[in-house]
């Protein structure tokens, strides 16, 4: 990728992902800087050293050296660089520790191209490229994901009812059932549409760095904050944000939301002004917030004040009709993205995802499905999408049998298998599916995990 740039106006991306280099890679020449790759710590240094970039993306994980002593080597070499980190939901220390090791921000993957893109113009203080949009060839209709089923037709006809309006709407449903989506296509079919569309996940931070993350920051507001940063009210202004696990939003917060839902106006982290902006709410949860309400833990006037229109999503495994078509689309997007010449899914694959039960819904077909363009094979779908085994008739016990202890061996190992399979399928629920969270709490390596996912016909 070239461009006409000059050195000064460079990025340095240092990220060990090919896939991720090349999105991030898009957004940064869209900008108008030049991308310039590193896939490890000590190369990006050694870049770093000869470049002299406007501006770093830094990885938190890395091979090698990580990426907070990469920061500690940026900072000490050129303090005045800006370091905009990104890392996983859950290595929520260590942005903590990048914050305070001086990074200009944060990003948290999966990562969206419009947060890259907000970040970067935020802390470059460049205008947004098409309103806060993401590139033009990057951006897919949220409407292409559905083309069929009740769900759909119904969802047709709410739209136009109140996609055009200022009502803040409650998107209810399991997580990866597809409430990001529909919170686009309320912003896509609004008067919005030219402006931002801006999502928080509020279960990724702690208290202090959601509070900056939402209402920005002024320049010595807490250690670390060595410039103004503005919060997503304020990028989101004239356009959306969505709220995203809005449950997990501590009561503390939830009293300056609400304020700034009632008025429209709120004051940054360690600021006294007043900003008014004008900002349609989108909120999702995955669970009921009316046992939260009773029990104290979220507050019943801003319950009121998003459950103005309520939006319940169902899960894929009661929408198994979209299941076709929405496997075309996600083969049809990543073979285009990856160019890669896959053909349509075989019957027995599609038979395979009827008769699977979709835990991880939307997420979890779009996920496998990518996985299918990026092998060029179903070959492993089988054990991914497991058809219910049939019960088997129970033999009679015969402890006198030379076989009978053996049999209460393979007894106890089915047993144990089922108990741990029902564990790390809970674990991966409460963790949204963060496979990296997951192995934290079930106390076992990232690999380990990946491994019995697969062997569990998870």
């Amino acid at each position: 990728m070239t461009t006409a740039a000059a050195p000064h106006a460079s990025i340095l991306l240092i990220e060990d992902d090919p896939g991720a280099q090349a999105e991030l890679a898009k957004l940064v020449h869209a900008l108008g800087y030049l991308p310039v790759c590193a896939e490890s710590g000590e190369a990006g240094l050694s870049s770093f050293t000869t470049l002299h970039p406007a501006l770093v993306l830094l990885d938190m994980r890395l091979p090698g050296m990580d990426g907070l002593s990469v920061l500690r080597e940026i900072r000490r070499r050129a303090p005045e660089t800006l370091v905009i980190v990104v890392s996983g939901h859950a290595e929520v220390g260590i942005v903590v520790q990048a914050m305070k090791l001086g990074a200009a921000d944060f990003l948290l993957k999966p990562v969206a191209p419009e947060a890259v893109t907000l970040a970067l113009s935020a802390a470059l203080d460049r205008p947004l490229p098409a309103a806060g949009a993401a590139p033009a060839e990057r951006r897919e209709p949220a409407a292409a994901i559905w083309t069929g089923g009740p769900f759909f037709a119904h969802l047709a006809t709410l739209l136009p009812q109140i996609a055009d309006t200022n009502a803040t709407v409650l998107l209810q449903g399991e997580s990866g059932v597809g409430k990001g989506i529909v919170a686009r296509l309320l912003h896509e079919r609004s008067s919005r549409r030219e402006r931002p569309f801006i999502r928080v996940n509020c279960a990724a931070l702690p208290v202090e760095l959601l509070e900056a993350e939402l209402f920005g920051y002024e320049r010595g507001a807490f250690t670390g904050a060595g410039r103004r940063k503005p919060g997503k009210f304020e990028l989101a202004h004239g356009g959306t944000l969505l709220l995203d696990a809005v449950a997990d939003l501590p009561l503390p917060l939830q009293a300056k939301l609400l304020h700034a839902l009632h008025d429209g106006e709120f004051a940054r982290l360690g600021g006294e002004q007043e900003l008014k902006v004008d900002v349609r709410i989108l909120a999702a949860v995955n669970q009921d917030l009316e046992p939260a309400v009773r029990r104290g833990s979220f507050r019943q006037d801003l319950y009121y004040r998003l459950n103005v229109i309520s939006l319940p999503i169902p899960p894929l495994r009661e929408r198994r009709e979209e299941l076709p078509a929405l496997a075309e689309h996600f083969r049809a997007r990543y073979a285009r993205e990856y160019a890669r010449a896959v053909p349509p899914l075989s019957p027995a694959t599609l038979a395979r995802f009827a008769a699977y039960a979709w835990p991880g819904n939307v997420r979890e077909l779009e996920n496998l499905v990518k996985r299918i363009v990026l092998l060029g094979s179903d070959a492993f779908v089988p054990a991914a999408c497991p058809l219910p085994a049939p019960a088997a008739p129970a033999a009679p016990a015969d402890p006198a049998a030379p076989g009978g202890p053996a049999g209460l061996k393979a007894v106890a190992r089915r047993a144990a298998r089922e108990a741990e399979r029902e564990l790390i399928r809970r674990t991966l629920e409460e963790t949204r599916w963060n496979r990296a969270e997951a192995a934290r709490r079930l106390r076992i390596s990232y690999k380990a995990l990946l491994y019995k996912i697969r062997d569990c016909g998870l």
